[in-house]
């Protein structure tokens, strides 16, 4: 069967970058059953002939309108899909859609008609007001890091930038690879609208941001940094959860400490 992805290596290199990451996920016990989900926006590798391919799906609609996002292109992971599948097969668990002209709908147009995540209007959310502030970051990540899920079960950690300031503390890396932190959503329905807009809210400080008893959500210039970030979160999490386990508070590093940080590697925040 012909892909979208034949003779095209940049387009391809995309998606197995995504495959990759499925990967990790699940390996790190991220991803169990079809949990988490991930989006790019890849309309910059689209050309003539794609755009011209004819949908193999009726039209979806979003559910609301995004005015940024007409005529982009997105590959999707599929829901109920598994991200071990995805790792395995991204063109049979995963689905490349064209955003249509009137901003609230798309159809599917490669390889196979695999309906996109449930989360598809959070991830469209984010990626309308990513481009909406001319912002380069092309993906999107969801998935469920089981210490950094844990720590939101402690409304302590829910208070604005608790979480930032204590694994920015944990280790020296954290602080210089996740510069903007990490911002926390209280519980709200999976799936709904409401969900992501208080995500795009939080984005405007923050490229991670925490869903309070259910994930992480980042984004970035492209699938391996939007994972990275929250791989370096989640090192800090076990770092300060395996001190407590071993009865004892970690001291993290001094404010000094991290202001040094800040200056020495020209941080944002």
């Amino acid at each position: 069967m012909k892909s979208i992805l034949d003779n095209r290596p940049a387009l391809a290199k995309q998606v197995n970058d995504v495959a990759e990451v499925a990967g990790y996920l699940w390996q790190k016990g991220w991803a169990e059953r079809n949990g988490g989900n991930i989006t790019i926006n890849i309309t910059d590798l689209i050309d003539d002939e794609i755009k011209n391919m004819k949908p193999i799906s009726d039209v979806i609609q979003i559910g609301r309108q995004l005015p940024n996002l007409k005529g982009r292109y997105f590959f999707c992971k599929g829901t109920n899909k598994r991200m071990r599948d995805l790792a395995r097969w991204p063109m049979e668990n995963g689905s490349v859609i064209r955003i249509l002209d009137d901003c609230s709908s798309y159809v599917i147009i490669a390889d196979n008609p695999v309906k996109p995540t449930s989360e598809l209007a959070s991830h469209l959310s984010m990626h309308n007001y990513l481009i909406g502030r001319g912002s380069t970051y092309k993906a999107a990540v969801h998935t469920h890091p089981i210490d950094l899920v844990a720590m939101t079960h402690n409304p302590a950690f829910l208070e604005k930038d608790v979480l930032t300031n204590l694994l920015w503390s944990m280790i020296p890396e954290t602080r210089a690879f996740c510069p903007r932190g990490l911002g926390i959503i209280p519980y709200k329905m999976p799936s709904s609208f409401e969900l992501a807009d208080a995500t795009i809210k939080e984005l405007e400080e923050y490229d991670v941001v925490m869903w309070e008893k259910h994930g992480v959500c980042s984004v970035g210039e492209d699938v391996m940094e939007a994972f990275d970030m929250i791989d370096t979160l989640s090192k800090s999490a076990q770092i300060y959860l395996t001190a407590k386990s071993m009865g004892f508070e970690p001291t993290g590093t001094t404010q000094e400490q991290m202001k040094e940080l800040k200056e020495a590697f020209n941080l944002p925040k």
